[in-house]
């Protein structure tokens, strides 16, 4: 009896342990791992097994910057498990990973929450972090990018609902210029929308202010210009991605 009472408030209780089997991936890839339960010191009934893919964004409110947390994915592994004292249970997982999950480059997280449910007691839960490394489409861009004289600068997921997009955010990837543009641009801002087939990219193309004129433009943020392309896997080696966004940049220059 005094067992089961230091069990019901985690001590001594089931543990859960969830080990993924490549914790660096890119967006659309399969993530495969096992989840091992392991029994405490008496027996327990686990009414549900869970994984959450989940990631945090910044959200403006009037006087401050919330961070929230949006789970991407709610994957169900299995209901209503008896496990003995000492008892491991393996349960292996193969979970399909969104195309528009954000990535991990500028510290922004992305995680597999892992619990148990178990009625009366403190329910035991594991965190582990994945790597989420660029899409080949989007390094591409990146590549692209950085030839043209820019360098990342800044990485954000912010709330933006009005985007249209699967989650209430986007990542923004925010690149200073350098080189050539470093005279005509503020900054260069990257959103990407990845589905299986194509990836589509949102470019804010921000001059920089000239003068009086530049100065009130800037003012009434007339300065924000926007652009739209998409890229296809057939483009990784039959469009010139550089001369592109180049073409673009300077369009919205003249």
């Amino acid at each position: 009896m005094f067992k089961k009472l230091l069990a019901s408030v985690g001590i001594g209780a089931t543990k859960v342990d969830t080990r993924l089997f490549n914790d660096s991936v890119v967006p659309g890839d399969l993530l495969e791992g096992e989840v091992h339960i392991i029994g405490g010191d008496v027996p327990q009934n686990i009414d549900d097994i869970y994984l959450k893919l989940a990631t945090e964004y910044k959200r403006e409110t009037e006087d401050s910057t919330e961070i929230e947390e949006h789970i991407m994915v709610n994957y169900r592994l299995l209901e209503r498990l008896n496990i003995q004292a000492k008892e491991e249970f393996i349960v292996p997982f193969s979970l399909q990973l969104p195309y528009e999950m954000p990535l991990t480059l500028g510290g922004t997280p992305v995680y597999v929450r892992t619990g148990l449910d178990i009625k009366t007691a403190i329910n035991p839960k594991d965190r582990d972090a994945l790597e989420v490394r660029p899409h080949p489409l989007m390094h591409r861009v990146f590549e692209a990018v950085e030839k043209l004289g820019f360098h990342l600068h800044k990485v954000d997921c912010e709330y933006a609902h009005y985007l249209g997009g699967v989650y209430p955010f986007v990542q923004e990837f925010e690149f200073r210029p350098e080189g050539n543009y470093r005279s005509h641009l503020k900054e260069l801002e990257i959103i990407f929308h990845l589905s299986p087939h194509e990836l589509e990219v949102l470019m804010e193309i921000d001059k920089r202010a000239r003068g009086f004129k530049g100065w009130l433009d800037e003012a009434f943020d007339v300065n924000e210009r926007y652009a739209r392309f998409y890229l296809t896997e057939s483009d990784l080696y039959d469009m010139d991605v550089e001369t592109m966004i180049d073409d673009i940049i300077q369009s919205h220059l003249q």
